[in-house]
């Protein structure tokens, strides 16, 4: 079983909203950097949002001002609001954590220790 687990994906029509959730059950969320990317069919995994142990948030500029990262500390859970939605955003969407902060690099996959599944994030009309 992977230390973290994706849910909240599905089909969206254009300018709906999504809600992503990472939960982890046995890493203690609340002291992990978490990072969401996403890989779409045919292209590399890039990074879409980040949110520090300390919960400074960055943003990939494709998503800045539609997505927002937060963090639940009483449920150990780190939540991707995602807004607007275009067809560009289709992708499975993955979270992964860090047990120490790297916001200057936080776009480097190999940073991040732990992987979840992934969710499917369809947007189509």
């Amino acid at each position: 079983q992977l230390p973290l687990v994706e849910s909240g994906g599905g089909l969206v029509q254009p300018g709906g909203s999504l809600r992503l959730s990472c939960t982890a059950s046995k890493l203690p969320l609340n002291y992990y950097a978490i990072g969401w990317f996403r890989q779409a069919p045919g292209k590399e995994r890039e990074g879409v949002s980040y949110i520090s142990s300390r919960n400074s948030t960055k943003y990939a500029d494709p998503v800045a001002g539609r997505f927002t990262i937060s963090r639940d500390i009483a449920r150990k859970t780190v939540f991707l609001q995602m807004n607007s939605l275009k067809p560009d955003d289709t992708a499975v969407y993955y979270c992964a954590a860090d047990p120490i902060d790297h916001p200057s690099s936080w776009l480097h996959l190999e940073r991040y220790d732990y992987w979840g599944q992934g969710t499917q994030v369809t947007v189509s009309s």
